[in-house]
């Protein structure tokens, strides 16, 4: 194996990919297929898994018990970074790589069998939760193993390349799920999906499962961790090494803060906050939003690899921070360029009329609602939550004390009095249709009729703004994974590298769509919540450029 590692080395960026190294690119990626095939699955479904495994309580409490336990798997993973990444760097890169994949498989293909609440009780949900939590645990370990395996057995001067094919995972998985479920309710109907269909999605994971476990067992160790263990060089303790010594620890929270954070604010604006920001604030339909986000990554996925490839040549520090600053330039007139393509009535809208809310300060509290299910009872809170979802955009007038909120639309005043906020809203929504804001449903409103429908002008306008947002996700997140291979030793690069990864991505980045829209209802403009990731990619370009050195010319083979 010492010499497999020399040949890799030897014979540089110049020559073809072997069917071996395809080969183990192939099986790391079908993990984090799995990731996102159920990523995107159990989100697509939380409604309906709401109503199995919450049935006995009221609807608003499902949706907020499923959407709490969709977040358990994320708020998990950076755990399960540090026990897999511990196990990968003391046991082996393949051995962890196939326990992840065993219980991640395993967990999504459990809940698609899992009897729901009116069978078992209280004990269906409970068992759900189990399964994400475990699911989450593993996936913690996989991204990083994927990275590692991969990067361990490229030949220098090609890391970036050959590692950005694990980047492109995440298109594929959204397709899969959504060709899977919208085959599974055209074949079944909406009626047995919402009864018994919905499981099916999970139950076809086992044919990934399979293929995946199968190919992974036919791999060898990764060449750098084989060579490391043969000289009796691995590390007896991964996370004292890694996280209790500064000089290792620096590394992580540098790469953290200088790399990771702003990765994962792009990426998760670019796609997630994206699609958010289509259906809740421009009101675009479900289908035509999907499909219009579908379009943008299949057009852009190809530059993950590029840009991987390209930073084998100029650096993968450049591209990442060059990737964080021009979407942090271009947020806001990139979204502000969306909505009017999409919807631009309300573009016009925004920018004509004149929304105001007056009402006592002290009656007015915080409209952060994170899983969308709180119900204001206060009048002004009333009215601005009515307000953001509405799309208005409205200022906060400071009234006298006591005074009762009112909302004033141009020169119409509509009062909000305690416990009419019925009655007020459906005045409010008079005022501003008359005053120039679309109606549900409007016309003008971007549509698609099927899938292929995308030389309308219109149409064509948001893909290519999307587009753009997708090409900066692929120049953080192309050449992200083959720098944290680099930046830390052979000895600890599974569990040091894994942690930043999961906290930058599942918590800054996962985080994003409930702290910008509460910014976006708390301040009443909808381009407010833009601000969060700007504010981090912006701090990610000054740390990085100030402290991230550039890895590419670094010989893994040799810094155990």
């Amino acid at each position: 194996m010492a010499g497999a590692s020399v040949v890799a080395r030897a014979d540089g960026a110049a020559r073809p990919m072997r069917s071996a190294e395809k080969r183990v690119i192939f099986a790391s990626s079908l993990g984090t297929v799995f990731e996102w095939y159920d990523f995107y699955l159990y989100g697509s479904l939380a409604a309906i898994i709401g109503a199995q495994f919450f049935s006995a309580y009221p609807p608003a409490t499902r949706d907020i018990f499923a959407l709490l336990t969709f977040a358990s798997g994320f708020i998990v993973r950076p755990f399960g970074a540090l026990v897999f990444g511990r196990i990968g760097d003391r046991v082996g890169r393949k051995f962890t790589f196939l326990v992840t994949i065993l219980i991640m498989g395993l967990s999504t293909f459990l809940v698609g069998v899992l009897p729901n609440a009116a069978t078992i009780g209280i004990a269906a949900p409970v068992i759900l939760i189990v399964l994400r939590l475990a699911q989450g645990l593993a996936l913690g370990g996989e991204y990083g193993g994927a990275a590692t395996y991969v990067a361990e057995h490229a030949p220098n001067g090609r890391r970036g390349f050959y590692t950005s094919w694990i980047q492109t995972t995440a298109t594929l998985g959204l397709f899969l799920s959504l060709l899977v479920i919208l085959a599974t309710r055209t074949f079944a109907g909406e009626a047995a999906f919402a009864e018994w269909g919905w499981r099916i999605p999970f139950l076809v994971s086992v044919l990934l499962l399979g293929v995946s476990v199968w190919i992974r067992l036919q791999l060898s160790e990764s060449p750098a961790f084989q060579k490391m263990k043969d000289e009796g060089k691995t590390s007896k303790a991964p996370l004292t090494e890694a996280f209790g010594r500064w000089t290792n620890a620096k590394v992580a929270v540098i790469a953290l803060f200088g790399l990771v954070a702003g990765q994962g604010v792009v990426w998760y604006t670019g796609q997630f906050y994206a699609l958010f920001f289509l259906q809740s604030i421009l009101k675009v339909d479900g289908y035509t939003a999907n499909l219009l986000i579908a379009w943008s990554l299949l057009l852009g996925t190809g530059f993950f690899v590029v840009f991987g490839w390209l930073s084998d040549r100029i650096g993968r520090k450049v591209i990442i921070l060059t990737g964080c600053a021009v979407a942090a330039a271009t947020f806001f007139p990139i979204f502000k360029g969306i909505t009017a393509a999409a919807n631009p009535k309300l573009a016009a809208a925004i920018e004509t009329v004149t929304v105001t809310v007056t009402a006592d300060p002290a009656a007015c509290g915080t409209l952060f609602n994170p899983v969308g299910t709180r119900v204001f009872t206060a009048p002004c809170d009333s009215a601005r939550d009515f307000l953001s979802k509405s799309s208005v955009r409205y200022a906060t007038v400071a009234g006298a004390a006591g005074q009762s909120a009112t909302v004033r639309v141009n020169g119409t005043e509509i009062p909000y009095p305690p416990g009419g906020a019925a009655e007020a809203n459906r005045a409010t929504t008079a005022a501003l249709q008359a005053a120039g804001y679309p109606e549900a449903g409007d016309p003008g409103i971007v549509k698609m009729a099927n899938p292929f429908d995308v030389f309308r002008s219109q149409v064509a306008r948001v893909i290519g703004l999307l587009f753009l947002l997708v090409l900066f996700v692929t120049m953080v997140y192309g050449p992200i994974a083959a720098m944290l291979v680099e930046l830390f030793p052979t000895r600890i690069r599974y569990t040091a590298m894994s942690l930043p990864y999961h906290i930058g991505n599942g918590w800054f980045g996962g985080l994003l769509p409930a702290t910008a829209f509460a910014m976006v209802a708390q301040t009443g403009d909808i381009y407010f919540g833009l601000w969060y990731p700007v504010v981090i990619a912006v701090a990610t370009v000054i740390i990085g450029v100030l402290f991230v050195p550039e890895t590419r010319d670094r010989d893994i083979f040799t810094d155990a």
